[in-house]
Protein backbone atom coordinates (compact mmCIF):
# COMPACT_ATOMS: atom_id res chain seq x y z
CA UNK A 1 0.00 0.00 0.00
CA UNK A 2 1.16 3.53 -0.71
CA UNK A 3 1.48 6.61 1.50
CA UNK A 4 -1.05 7.11 4.25
CA UNK A 5 -2.64 10.52 4.67
CA UNK A 6 -4.65 11.35 7.79
CA UNK A 7 -7.41 13.93 7.80
CA UNK A 8 -9.51 15.12 10.67
CA UNK A 9 -13.17 14.52 9.91
CA UNK A 10 -15.26 17.46 11.05
CA UNK A 11 -18.57 16.31 9.62
CA UNK A 12 -20.36 13.25 8.29
CA UNK A 13 -19.20 12.09 4.86
CA UNK A 14 -19.99 9.09 2.70
CA UNK A 15 -16.55 7.61 3.38
CA UNK A 16 -16.94 7.96 7.15
CA UNK A 17 -20.42 6.39 6.95
CA UNK A 18 -18.97 3.48 4.94
CA UNK A 19 -16.15 2.89 7.44
CA UNK A 20 -18.44 3.02 10.47
CA UNK A 21 -20.95 0.74 8.72
CA UNK A 22 -18.20 -1.82 8.05
CA UNK A 23 -17.07 -1.59 11.68
CA UNK A 24 -20.63 -2.02 12.94
CA UNK A 25 -21.14 -5.07 10.69
CA UNK A 26 -18.07 -6.72 12.23
CA UNK A 27 -19.25 -5.92 15.74
CA UNK A 28 -22.78 -7.18 15.08
CA UNK A 29 -21.35 -10.54 14.03
CA UNK A 30 -19.76 -11.04 17.47
CA UNK A 31 -21.74 -9.05 20.03
CA UNK A 32 -25.32 -8.34 21.05
CA UNK A 33 -26.52 -4.76 20.74
CA UNK A 34 -26.28 -4.47 24.55
CA UNK A 35 -22.57 -5.38 24.31
CA UNK A 36 -21.72 -2.77 21.66
CA UNK A 37 -20.52 0.50 23.11
CA UNK A 38 -19.49 2.52 20.08
CA UNK A 39 -19.96 6.25 20.33
CA UNK A 40 -22.93 7.50 18.30
CA UNK A 41 -22.27 8.65 14.76
CA UNK A 42 -23.11 12.35 15.35
CA UNK A 43 -20.94 12.43 18.49
CA UNK A 44 -17.84 11.59 16.41
CA UNK A 45 -17.78 15.19 15.19
CA UNK A 46 -18.44 16.96 18.49
CA UNK A 47 -16.19 17.81 21.43
CA UNK A 48 -14.57 16.11 23.23
CA UNK A 49 -13.89 13.78 20.26
CA UNK A 50 -11.30 14.28 17.55
CA UNK A 51 -11.95 11.87 14.69
CA UNK A 52 -9.60 11.01 11.82
CA UNK A 53 -9.80 9.13 8.52
CA UNK A 54 -6.79 7.42 6.97
CA UNK A 55 -6.54 7.64 3.17
CA UNK A 56 -4.33 6.05 0.57
CA UNK A 57 -4.55 6.35 -3.19
CA UNK A 58 -7.20 3.60 -2.92
CA UNK A 59 -9.47 5.78 -0.78
CA UNK A 60 -10.49 5.79 2.87
CA UNK A 61 -8.89 2.77 4.54
CA UNK A 62 -9.49 3.34 8.23
CA UNK A 63 -10.69 5.66 10.96
CA UNK A 64 -10.40 6.34 14.63
CA UNK A 65 -11.12 8.93 17.23
CA UNK A 66 -9.97 9.99 20.64
CA UNK A 67 -12.25 11.46 23.29
CA UNK A 68 -10.43 13.94 25.50
CA UNK A 69 -11.71 13.94 29.08
CA UNK A 70 -10.40 15.74 32.17
CA UNK A 71 -8.14 12.95 33.41
CA UNK A 72 -7.71 10.54 30.47
CA UNK A 73 -8.31 10.06 26.77
CA UNK A 74 -10.26 7.17 25.24
CA UNK A 75 -9.90 5.63 21.80
CA UNK A 76 -13.19 5.57 19.90
CA UNK A 77 -14.34 3.75 16.75
CA UNK A 78 -10.88 2.64 15.59
CA UNK A 79 -11.23 0.54 12.46
CA UNK A 80 -9.23 -0.52 9.39
CA UNK A 81 -10.75 -2.19 6.33
CA UNK A 82 -9.89 -5.89 6.15
CA UNK A 83 -7.91 -5.54 2.92
CA UNK A 84 -5.81 -2.72 4.43
CA UNK A 85 -4.91 -4.47 7.68
CA UNK A 86 -1.20 -4.95 8.18
CA UNK A 87 -0.39 -2.05 5.84
CA UNK A 88 0.47 0.56 8.47
CA UNK A 89 -2.93 2.30 8.51
CA UNK A 90 -3.65 1.36 12.13
CA UNK A 91 -0.14 2.40 13.17
CA UNK A 92 -0.60 5.82 11.56
CA UNK A 93 -3.98 6.26 13.22
CA UNK A 94 -2.87 5.31 16.72
CA UNK A 95 0.17 7.54 16.45
CA UNK A 96 -2.08 10.48 15.54
CA UNK A 97 -4.59 9.71 18.29
CA UNK A 98 -1.85 9.40 20.93
CA UNK A 99 -0.43 12.72 19.74
CA UNK A 100 -3.84 14.37 20.09
CA UNK A 101 -4.07 13.12 23.68
CA UNK A 102 -0.55 14.19 24.62
CA UNK A 103 -1.07 17.60 23.02
CA UNK A 104 -4.13 17.96 25.25
CA UNK A 105 -1.94 17.35 28.28
CA UNK A 106 -3.38 13.95 29.14
CA UNK A 107 -1.20 11.20 30.60
CA UNK A 108 -3.41 8.14 30.17
CA UNK A 109 -5.02 6.60 27.08
CA UNK A 110 -7.77 4.00 27.56
CA UNK A 111 -9.99 1.87 25.39
CA UNK A 112 -12.78 -0.66 25.44
CA UNK A 113 -12.80 -3.43 22.88
CA UNK A 114 -14.50 -6.77 22.50
CA UNK A 115 -12.87 -10.03 23.55
CA UNK A 116 -13.46 -11.47 20.05
CA UNK A 117 -11.38 -8.71 18.42
CA UNK A 118 -8.19 -10.81 18.59
CA UNK A 119 -6.20 -8.85 16.00
CA UNK A 120 -7.15 -5.53 17.58
CA UNK A 121 -6.16 -6.76 21.04
CA UNK A 122 -2.79 -7.98 19.73
CA UNK A 123 -2.30 -4.62 17.99
CA UNK A 124 -3.03 -2.67 21.17
CA UNK A 125 -0.70 -4.88 23.21
CA UNK A 126 2.09 -4.30 20.66
CA UNK A 127 1.55 -0.59 21.25
CA UNK A 128 1.98 -0.92 25.00
CA UNK A 129 -1.61 -1.20 26.21
CA UNK A 130 -2.26 -3.45 29.19
CA UNK A 131 -5.49 -4.82 30.61
CA UNK A 132 -7.20 -2.69 33.23
CA UNK A 133 -10.44 -2.57 35.18
CA UNK A 134 -13.59 -1.17 33.63
CA UNK A 135 -13.74 2.62 33.80
CA UNK A 136 -16.65 5.05 33.49
CA UNK A 137 -19.09 4.96 31.88
CA UNK A 138 -18.61 1.19 31.48
CA UNK A 139 -18.07 0.43 35.19
CA UNK A 140 -21.62 1.66 35.91
CA UNK A 141 -23.18 -0.58 33.26
CA UNK A 142 -24.86 -3.91 34.06
CA UNK A 143 -22.42 -6.83 34.08
CA UNK A 144 -24.17 -8.36 31.06
CA UNK A 145 -23.41 -5.22 29.03
CA UNK A 146 -19.67 -5.50 29.56
CA UNK A 147 -19.31 -9.29 29.79
CA UNK A 148 -17.65 -9.39 26.37
CA UNK A 149 -15.57 -6.24 26.89
CA UNK A 150 -11.86 -5.93 27.46
CA UNK A 151 -10.54 -2.70 28.95
CA UNK A 152 -7.00 -1.54 28.30
CA UNK A 153 -4.86 1.48 29.07
CA UNK A 154 -1.47 2.96 28.34
CA UNK A 155 0.40 5.76 30.06
CA UNK A 156 1.33 8.50 27.61
CA UNK A 157 3.52 11.48 28.12
CA UNK A 158 1.90 14.90 27.83
CA UNK A 159 3.68 17.74 26.07
CA UNK A 160 2.09 20.19 28.47
CA UNK A 161 0.76 20.04 32.00
CA UNK A 162 -2.13 22.40 31.25
CA UNK A 163 -4.91 20.20 29.86
CA UNK A 164 -7.29 23.18 29.72
CA UNK A 165 -5.80 24.25 26.37
CA UNK A 166 -7.84 21.70 24.47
Amino acid sequence: MDAIRLERALAETAEVRALISALDAELCANYTSEQQHGISFPALFEPPVRFFVAHTSEGAQGCGGVALFDDFAELKRMFVRKDARGSGVANALIKQLMQEATNAGLGLLRLETGVAQHRAIAFYRRHGFVDCAAFEPYSSMPATSIASSLFMEKPIYPQTIDARNR
